[in-house]
């Protein structure tokens, strides 16, 4: 992402905080993943989002209008010692002259010189609770300065919550950003498309997730979740993540997998015949899903609501159950009942960006939201028939999902990701190439 682009998310956050407030965000912690293991550091989205600074141990801070600069980064000092083993650190120096900031410090000297610059200001906004020990320290710098108020010591007067404003600014994405969700879609696509060329029976689920770690990784990109992949039975756990089965011949095989590429997130999910082929029932199931995402990404523009889409895969999915026989009654009672959901028991979709499931509302005030251009969402209906006494045998086990990956335009849907099939039979010609 270009450095202009971080300059101007700054802008706009301090335009909306004003003269007198104070933004303060700190890094993302170490995480440790068993004794003295570190698990890979991931910055923390808000925080990148603003900075592009992609080091633990640091805090940025925004004061519109301060005189000696509005933009304050706080960061680990160089040091030889430490980065021959954990790698190069940009350093007071490198946060001005490579991250923009207008002045930086050492993290260690933070209490000495925040409080201060909180001390002239009348608001600070700060996301409360996400990281606990840094809630404390907010809470000491403010009761130090509170101490002090008999002396003269002005104190804020009022917390209010960034991520409300941050947050629906993350949710209306830039072209720069679009360009960025495409390409992790790209790679992404690419190793579907790989992976579904690979496939037959006899593999266990993990060879296949393999393919997906592969081709990410060739790519600089990283999962953005834990892949899901699943066959047979497993189809109809929506979160399965075991992914050590073996695929049988006549099995569905699920795969939900996307990357995180330059910090932006796809995430995709096609289910494909492990035998390369449809069984009738199978196809009649993956028609009616197939059919149902048509229709909600032609739900997926500029002033519909946020639920229309749902709306739109709800009553395909709802009519064609109807159709095979899982489910009896009007259509109309099916769906104010909610009968559909004991076989598709999720939402739609959910907003895509910087992180997986997205930062932003889905209801302003009583209403659900509108889509605006620059929104992007996920689209992503499905069917699961677990196994059932009170289910014909012929449709056990048939878990479908297919998902999308798109934006919201002025000209209507853009799928991001439609550089890989869907239609059963572009599916089937690719598996047998």
């Amino acid at each position: 992402m270009n450095s202009k682009e971080f300059a101007r998310r700054r802008r706009q956050l301090m335009h909306m905080i004003g003269h007198g407030g104070i933004a303060i965000l700190p890094a993302a912690p170490v995480r440790t993943r068993s004794r003295d293991i570190e698990y890979r550091f991931r910055q923390d989205s808000d925080f990148y989002y603003l900075s592009g600074f992609a080091e633990p141990d640091a805090v940025a801070v925004l004061i519109p209008g301060r005189d000696n600069g509005e933009y304050l980064l706080f960061c680990r000092e160089r040091d030889a010692n430490k980065e021959l083993w954990d790698g190069s650190r940009a350093g007071p120096g490198g946060a001005i002259s490579t991250f923009g900031a207008d002045d930086a410090f050492p993290i260690d000297d933070i209490d000495d010189i925040l409080p201060g610059i909180m001390e002239s200001c009348k608001r600070v906004y700060y996301t409360m609770g996400v990281y606990p020990e840094f809630d404390s320290r907010i809470a000491d710098w403010v009761n130090s300065l509170r101490a002090r108020e008999s002396s003269g010591v002005h104190t804020p007067q009022e917390f209010v919550a960034l991520d409300h404003l941050l947050h629906d600014m993350r949710l209306y994405k830039s072209r720069a950003e679009i360009s960025a969700l495409r390409k992790s879609a790209k790679v992404a696509v690419n190793a579907h498309t790989q992976a579904m060329q690979m496939v037959r029976p006899g593999l266990y689920e993990y060879e296949v997730e393999a393919e997906f770690v592969r081709e990410f990784r060739r790519n600089d990109a990283w999962v953005s979740y834990n892949p899901i992949v699943g066959a047979g039975a497993n189809t109809c756990t929506l979160h399965y993540i075991e992914n050590n089965a073996c695929l049988e011949d006549g099995d569905l095989l699920l795969i939900d997998a996307g990357c995180e590429l330059d910090y932006y997130a796809s995430d995709i999910t096609r289910t494909i015949p492990v035998s390369g082929r449809f069984s009738p029932e199978q196809r009649v199931v993956y028609d009616i899903v197939l059919e149902a995402q048509l229709a909600a990404i032609d739900k997926t523009v500029k002033d519909n609501h946020w639920n229309e889409p749902h709306d739109a895969a709800v009553k395909v999915i709802t009519r064609g159950l109807k159709k095979i026989g899982l489910l009896d009654g009007t259509l109309s009672r099916l769906i104010r009942d909610g009968a559909y959901k004991e076989f598709f028991m999720h939402r739609t979709g959910h907003w895509l960006g910087m992180d997986v499931h997205d930062v932003g509302d889905y209801k302003v005030g009583d209403g659900w939201r509108l889509f605006e251009t620059g929104m992007v969402t996920t689209v992503e209906p499905g069917i699961y028939i677990p196994a059932s006494r009170k289910v014909p045998a012929r449709w056990r086990n048939i878990g479908i999902r297919i998902e999308d990956d798109v934006a919201v335009t002025n000209s209507g849907p853009d799928v991001l990701s439609k550089g890989l099939v869907k239609d059963p039979d572009e599916v089937e010609s690719l598996m047998q190439r």
